[in-house]
């Protein structure tokens, strides 16, 4: 690539930030190796037979820590977010209402769904959930969008020691991208897809022919302009540049983000004091896991062993061993005087001992016990309780971990649509449309841009006069029992009569001490009823004294 006049970006800056990468890399090695054997542990290999020196050696694997993470994912599924913005100004109340609309289709636009999946996946198995928000400007035919992707913690590197993931010097993503494809966009690559010094971590088992692919990295990283910081945009492969933000007239003073911070919003499990990854499920069930499996691997031994007979038999004794053998022989010869059972005799195999079975339900009762998996988290009833309320109430007290854990993630959530809202704030430069679903008359349609809500003026004390949304979320619970709680709760308000017009006072005062979701919603519709019921009487008052006169 030619470099412009007066670059900032050279060929010695790259080999520079190739070298702050592998610094980097290396600090991050033991947090690496540990992804990748949590990664070993969730998809069950840790007692592979292979790699036993008697392949014959029973090896049983049991699936009870993948069992607890599947349920905190399943958890965190009933508990899909939805954004709803609130504006702290009167005058951007419209602005909040559009975006409250149109932030969802975004985001459903980018399958977000699953990249809430993944990211929970990742969260659960590793400790570190990380979602990357970029404004991608090849999609929409060429007029750009916003790209919300999950993001593996291997292929992230940031500055060791620090905490939060936008106090780093830099961040580098690395991907591995096929060598035919860099050349189709940048032809200039011919021959330079050679002897890069960045590589890529693999997890084990993971088949990919290194020859035919380079490592591509993003380096970001920020500086102070203006009393301000701002985020530029580096991306190289080989050491060769492919683009430089701070090489771009556009983008040299103001940074390639308006926002000034980095794309990736860490979601994390358990907290580390000194990085702003973390660890998960995986890192605090392992040793009762591994217990479980050797006493499952002892037990299920001496079971075989006792299912199949065994015998001594003398060397010099008389008994026709293959005919012994064979099951299918009427009649065994033996030689000699003596009886039959002076050369052979059976082994006797001692039962399972019991204590050994309690110790497995003791450690089996821990891993439960830690990961918050208990069995009334998954519908499981014991000890005579078989009321539906009496349950709910106890996955209800059984849920502290999981809503904790949800609480996590959507802070982190909020942190991802602030991102979106001021990619649409710096780029949705030119009015879109978007279909809106769900709305009280079935479908709408949207012109939006970011003429309302960008900042003011090109100088940096314009950017405070920029409208500010507070983001609250509305988790979309699809849990059986909360749909059955909530319909049980409908019908109870219809038997005591809230919405009788007559009674919406006392109703209005009822629902005002309490807490359930809808609340708002059902306030407003009883108030609207009983608005109605005043213009019915007010009307039937006016006519029967039209009537009378």
């Amino acid at each position: 690539m030619v470099f412009p006049l007066n670059a900032t970006i050279t060929k010695e800056r790259i080999l520079e930030a190739e070298r702050t990468l592998i610094r980097y890399r290396n600090q991050k090695a033991s947090l690496e190796a540990r992804l990748i054997d949590n990664e070993e542990w969730y998809r069950l290999r840790r007692c592979d037979p292979s790699l036993h020196k008697n392949p014959e050696e029973i090896s049983a694997t049991s699936a009870w820590l993948l069992n607890s993470i599947a349920g905190k994912h399943a958890d965190a599924m009933d508990n899909y977010p939805e954004p709803f913005l609130l504006p702290r100004e009167e005058g951007d109340q419209p602005d909040a209402e559009a975006l409250s609309a149109i932030l969802p289709v975004i985001l459903e636009q980018n399958d977000y769904e699953e990249v809430y999946s993944d990211v929970w996946w990742t969260k659960l198995k590793g400790g570190t959930g990380i979602t990357g928000v970029f404004w991608n400007p090849s999609r929409l035919g060429g007029m750009g969008d916003i790209d919300i992707r999950p993001i593996d913690p291997l292929c992230l590197y940031w500055e060791p020691g620090i905490k939060n993931i936008q106090y780093s010097k830099n961040i580098f993503h690395i991907e591995s991208v096929d060598n035919e494809t860099l050349l189709e966009a940048w032809p200039f690559l011919e021959g330079k897809l050679t002897g890069g010094m960045i590589t890529e971590t693999n997890y084990k088992n993971t088949r990919k022919e290194p020859g035919d692919r380079s490592v591509v990295v993003d380096w970001y990283y920020k500086k102070r302009v203006n009393g301000r910081d701002v985020v530029h945009f580096v991306k190289f492969v080989c050491g060769e540049l492919l683009y430089a933000s701070e090489n771009d007239e556009r983008y040299f003073e103001r940074g390639y983000y308006d926002h000034g911070q980095y794309p990736f919003v860490f979601d994390v499990q358990f907290q580390e004091a000194d990085s702003p990854a973390g660890f998960g499920f995986i890192d605090v069930c392992k040793q009762p896991q591994m217990y479980i499996d050797k006493l499952n691997s002892v037990i299920l031994k001496s079971a075989l062993m006792s299912a199949r007979p065994r015998f001594f038999i003398r060397s010099d004794g008389a008994i026709n061993e293959e005919e012994y053998a064979d099951l299918s022989n009427d009649f065994v010869h033996y030689q000699g005087g003596s009886a039959p059972t002076d050369s052979i005799r059976q082994i006797e195999m001692r039962p399972v001992n019991g204590a050994l079975i309690a110790i497995l339900n003791g450690k089996i009762d821990e891993l439960k016990q830690t990961s918050g998996n208990r069995d009334f988290s998954q519908g499981a009833s014991s000890g005579g309780v078989t009321a539906a309320g009496a349950i709910m109430a106890l996955q209800s007290a059984g849920d502290k971990l999981s809503r904790d854990a949800l609480k996590s993630s959507y802070r982190a959530f909020t942190r991802i649509c602030h991102l979106v809202i001021e990619l649409i704030r710096q780029f949705y430069t030119e009015p879109r449309c978007f279909r809106v679903m769900g709305a009280q008359n079935g479908m709408k349609y949207i012109r939006f841009c970011n003429a309302r809500i960008r900042a003011r003026g090109e100088d940096a004390k314009y950017f405070y006069s920029a409208p500010v949304f507070d983001i609250k979320i509305r988790p979309q619970r699809s849990s059986p029992m909360h749909m059955l709680q909530r319909n049980e709760l409908a019908k109870e308000f219809y038997a005591l009569g809230f919405f009788k017009p007559e009674n919406a006072e006392q109703a209005l005062t009822c629902i005002e001490m309490m807490e359930f979701e809808g609340k708002d919603q059902l306030i407003e519709r009883i108030r609207r009823g009983q608005k109605y019921d005043k213009k019915i009487s007010a009307l039937n008052e006016a006519a029967k004294a039209n009537q009378e006169a």
